[in-house]
């Protein structure tokens, strides 16, 4: 296990035990383990790479790390058979970038029942509509610190933030977020949250953040439109493929914007037909049964 060389041992294993089975396709997802495509098809293998966004925008990587992303998109974007990207921005670049042809396949999301429990909000100590929800990992491009000094600047009165996801891993980044979180007893850090626990904090929720610089599709915004939460999403192309109405996004890194929004959007009523609105527009436009058909469809294709 050592980070950087994780993937890349997994992905080359993952070929050598493809070409012994020979599966009618090898489908790669992502542009790090997309480095072995030519290998796959140097053995004769069908190649779909899946391209789920430029992970080397991460602010986490070195240059080392970034050059073996780009020389990954750039194997796999060339060598593979068939290309699925998650979104039109993706596609737009590959094209742009490689003269290459993709199929959009976005990233699916399955429609929950909504729960009654409260469980996980009595454990945190948060009230049903009265805090402030963001569900990611804890790395710079999720901007955590941005939600934590808007949600300062909100001011309001009986509302908490809660910070869902995994603090196992220290560094920097966390650390800096725990200290800020330490100052007040309105930011709550749940750590990693799944299940029963996780559907709960997103079902009864007031707002949804997401204050990224980098997603290739959100999917934890997904989610959060899957229960109808109403959402809030920083202006990143990725971000607004979704189609959110133009309020419910905020300039990146402005925080006093996204203060005002909070501000605005913790002074409305709940609205159960617009929740159950949106959690209809997710079910249609995201729906993995319809992804698994036209997935099907590329494979067809790489097969010919």
């Amino acid at each position: 296990k050592t980070k950087g060389l994780e993937a890349l041992i997994h992905s080359l294993i993952g070929v050598i035990y493809a070409c012994w089975n020979r599966p009618d396709v090898l489908h790669i997802h992502a542009i790090g383990p997309a480095i072995v495509t030519p290998i796959a098809r140097l053995f004769g293998l069908r190649v779909v790479v899946t391209h789920h966004g430029p992970d080397y925008a991460r602010e986490k990587w070195g240059l080392f790390a970034r050059w073996v992303l780009h020389t990954g998109e750039k194997f796999g974007m060339r060598f593979s058979n068939q290309r699925i990207v998650i979104s039109r921005v993706i596609g737009q670049m590959i094209q742009s970038t490689y003269g290459c042809d993709s199929v959009l396949i976005p990233n699916g999301v399955v429609v929950q029942e909504m729960p009654v429990s409260t469980g996980a909000l009595e454990r945190f100590s948060v009230k049903p509509g009265r805090y402030i929800l963001n569900v990611s990992r804890f790395v710079p491009e999720k901007r955590h610190l941005d939600l934590m000094q808007a949600f300062a600047e909100a001011r309001l009165p009986g509302w908490k933030l809660l910070l869902v996801g995994s603090l196992n891993q220290p560094d920097d980044y966390t650390r800096a977020v725990q200290a800020a979180a330490d100052k007040t007893t309105d930011v709550i850090l749940t750590g990693f949250q799944s299940g029963l626990a996780l559907q709960e904090l997103y079902a009864h929720a007031g707002i949804f953040v997401l204050p990224s610089s980098h997603e290739g599709l959100p999917i934890a915004l997904l989610e959060a439109l899957s229960y109808g939460l109403p959402v809030l999403a920083s202006d990143i192309p990725a971000n607004l493929e979704i189609g959110l109405p133009t309020e419910q996004y905020f300039q990146l890194g402005d925080i006093a914007m996204l203060a005002r929004q909070l501000r605005v959007y913790a002074a409305k009523e709940e609205d159960p037909l617009a929740r159950e609105r949106w959690r209809n527009w997710v079910q249609e436009r995201y729906d993995w049964k319809e992804i698994a058909s036209q997935t099907l469809a590329v494979y067809s294709k790489a097969m010919n």
